[in-house]
């Protein structure tokens, strides 16, 4: 069943989702050549705990940490480490989220550790546009399938692959709630989109292959060809007009140019 949320739990989940927003700002100043993926995981339990939430992923499932954090081949799930050390030209995906009075948010990035390649940085570039092509499809009337379709689409015109294993989600009072968003299909399928609905929409894309293996840990998701996966997530709401990105600030404005169907540019509203 697909929960519709009132005004004042939007409320409850945006404050979470600033939260969430702020630490993947840092992240981007933070990481860097030589830090450990369990560095990461501690300012991000460090930040959460200050602001008086809870890590939405720490005891989830059994996870151990407050974030996922997954290196190059790594699509997903990555176990935070200190014998795990950054270097220079490596990519990492950083998920995370955050609790305030029951509510979730969730979001996700890629960064680039130093100087990277000019492939591994388009793989990053356009695993965002994906996100950003499926917002288009964010509003009043459309469906999930419009959704997974434009994202599919635009990846794969790169030259990319979609990852089917994992997929998005809606999002409230569980982290993981109905509807399963995924990363790929047909157009006007599944649900129609309407107000009050929170969809936590990620494209995880990859560089060749979209197979995926589990490690032993039993959480790591890597793509089975060892190519490079990166990942885009934010916490969208539906409303009656342009869609909400609760874990995406003014700040962090969409690439330009990526247009729906129909030719004409949409914009999405950042709070």
């Amino acid at each position: 069943m697909i929960v519709i949320k009132t005004a004042e739990e939007l409320e409850l989940m945006a404050k979470a989702a600033s939260v969430t927003a702020d630490m993947l700002r840092d992240l981007s100043e933070i990481i860097k050549p030589g830090i450990s993926t369990k560095d990461i995981d501690a300012y991000v339990e460090a930040y959460t705990l200050k602001n008086h939430m809870i890590p939405a992923f720490k005891g989830y499932g059994g996870f151990p940490a407050s974030a996922c954090v997954s290196v190059n081949e790594e699509i997903v799930h990555g176990i935070p480490s200190a014998k795990k050390i950054l270097r220079e030209g490596d990519i990492v995906s950083v998920d995370l989220g955050t609790v305030y009075k029951e509510y979730y948010s969730d979001a996700a990035r890629t960064y680039p550790v130093g100087r990277i390649d000019a492939e591994a940085q388009r793989l990053i570039r356009v695993t965002e546009e994906s996100f950003f092509c499926g917002l288009e499809f964010c509003r009043t009337g459309y469906r999930l399938g419009d959704i997974s379709h434009a994202i599919q689409k635009h990846a794969e015109e790169a030259g990319f692959s979609v990852i089917r294993d994992y997929v998005g989600h809606g999002i409230g009072r569980n982290l993981h709630e109905d509807p399963q968003i995924p990363n790929y299909g047909r157009p006007d399928r599944g649900p129609k989109l309407e107000p009050g609905m929170v969809l936590a929409i990620e494209p995880m894309i990859a560089a060749g292959d979209f197979e995926v293996d589990v490690l032993l840990d039993n959480w790591t998701a890597v793509t089975a060809d060892g190519s490079l996966a990166a990942h885009y997530e934010n916490t969208v709401v539906i409303t009656q007009d342009e869609p909400c990105l609760l874990t995406c600030p003014k700040r962090d404005r969409p690439p330009t140019g990526i247009a729906d169907t129909t030719g004409q540019r949409r914009n999405a509203v950042h709070v």
